[in-house]
Parts: structure tokens; C-alpha cells; sequence
């Protein structure tokens, strides 16, 4: 176990994480359980999520079938996280999915089905989640992992650009409105992470264009300043000072992790 700081110590808190079996949500379900954290893992299937799991050394619970888009999934899925580990205090909202299509190549059902996923679930979950939050009080968190999608346009990908500023949108809004309560709200903004979806899609660039992917990761790794992908364990360095009490003054903020992509 590497060494955490005081600041950053976690024991006995219950943390709530979507998208648990991709790479950023394991590499922050490990970090939390690090820092001595009770952790659910929660995500639509279960070969992930036992992935997810080996990578944290103390109490985790395994959430299958947590469809963020299900507003009964989420229900019970909250209430069985909840009977398993005690009441949640933080809620990293990680679920997501970046399909690209042309603009004027996006029918209205992928577009509804890309702005479900990627903000109302964030809204369905954190509403659900919100009363075990409050009940905590101050040192609650909830975090959102948005994109520089959220900040920023990209070609081919109108309605994920669109969803991730949503999801910015609702973390601020959000952070105003608890303000007073001690429970905070920011969001981590990646760019091109080294991730299961960015190796999903480099393979469908692939198939469609017959480029190699030698050539579209180099394409990916050139809009990071310092031309590289991000690491998932980046995000989560950066996921667990948001959570920690020493960011307690930090509320209402979306943090870039991109290499210098984005800035101010």
C-alpha cells in the first residue's frame, strides 16, 4: 500500500463509483481504497467490475447491473451499496461513452442516447445518491470525471461535446446550490485518456479510414501538449485531492488534466 497522506486518509467512508470496471473508475476505486475507503464499484457488467476489485486492497461491494439510465436499476443498486457498506458520503460520477459520427450522420435517437448516458444518468445518480449526502454533511463529495469535451469542441463527437458542457453546467450549478451544506461538487475534465473507450475508438477509426493505429494514437497524443496520452492513475491522483479535506474550499470547478491542452 502506498503511503497517504493525513489529508487525504479515508477510513470508514463509503464511496459510490460509476463506470467502475473502465480504466479511469479503477484506477480511482484503487486509489480510494488506498486511502482506506469502503468502495462500490458499480457498472453493467460483472467481469469488469471483478477486474476493478482485484485492484483495491480493502472492503469493496460489486454493483452489476447499475444502468445508469435505469432509474429502477439505480434505486436498487444505491439501496444494495448502501445495506452492503453503510451510507455513501462520496459519489464520483465516472460512467460514460464518446461514440463519433458526423454531425449531419447523428440521428436524433443516438444523439438522446449519448446525452442519457453521459448527463441525465449523472442527474438520475446523484439524485438518488444525494440524501446519504446530506445526511453526512460537510465532507461530502460528489465529483463528476467530464472530459476537455466539457470545455471544448471536437470534430464528430457534437453530441458527447454537448453532454460533457451539460455535465459542467450541472456541477456548477450544483456546487451554488449545496454550497452552504459543506458537500462539494467539481469535476476532472481528461483529455485523450489511455483507456478501454479511446482504444474503442481508435479501433473504429480504424475500421472506417484503414489507417493504422500507430497513426491515430499519434493523432490522439497531438492535441496533449506534451504528446502523450493522459494515465488513468493521473486522474485519480487528481480525484482523490478533490475528495480530501484539503480541498474542502474547492467547489463549483471543472480541473483540466490534459498536459496543458486547456488552460485558465
Amino acid at each position: 500500500m502506498e503511503h497517504v497522506s493525513p489529508g487525504l486518509a479515508l477510513e470508514g467512508r463509503h464511496a459510490l463509483i460509476t463506470g467502475a470496471g473502465g480504466g479511469i473508475g479503477s484506477a480511482i476505486a484503487a486509489a480510494l481504497s488506498a486511502a482506506g475507503a469502503r468502495v462500490t464499484l458499480a457498472g453493467r457488467k460483472r467481469e469488469p467490475l471483478e477486474a476493478a476489485a482485484a485492484l483495491c486492497i480493502g472492503e469493496t461491494y460489486l454493483a452489476e447491473g447499475f444502468d445508469i439510465t435505469d432509474e429502477l436499476a439505480i434505486a436498487g443498486g444505491v439501496a444494495a451499496a448502501r445495506a452492503a457498506l453503510g451510507p455513501i458520503s462520496i459519489l464520483i460520477n465516472n460512467a460514460g461513452e464518446a461514440p463519433s459520427a458526423p454531425f449531419e450522420k447523428t440521428s436524433l435517437s443516438q444523439w438522446n442516447a449519448v446525452l442519457s448516458l453521459n448527463l441525465t444518468g449523472t442527474f438520475s445518480v446523484t439524485q438518488a445518491v444525494l440524501p446519504d449526502l446530506r445526511v453526512h454533511g460537510a465532507g461530502a463529495r460528489i465529483l463528476n470525471i467530464a472530459s476537455t469535451a466539457g470545455l471544448k469542441g471536437y470534430s464528430y463527437v457534437s453530441a458527447y461535446c454537448a453532454a460533457k458542457h451539460g455535465l459542467i453546467g450541472l456541477t456548477r450549478a450544483l456546487a451554488v446550490e449545496l454550497m452552504k451544506t459543506g458537500i462539494t461538487v467539481n469535476a476532472i475534465c481528461p483529455g485523450y485518456t489511455e483507456t478501454p473507450l479511446v482504444h474503442g475508438a481508435m479501433q473504429r477509426i480504424e475500421a472506417k479510414t484503414g489507417r493504422s493505429q500507430a497513426d491515430i494514437l499519434a493523432e490522439f497524443a497531438k492535441s496533449n501538449p506534451q504528446g502523450r496520452l493522459i494515465q488513468p492513475s493521473e486522474v485519480a491522483h487528481a480525484a482523490l485531492w478533490l475528495i480530501s479535506s484539503g480541498a474542502s474550499s474547492m467547489t463549483g470547478q471543472a480541473i483540466t488534466v490534459a498536459g496543458g491542452e486547456i488552460m485558465g
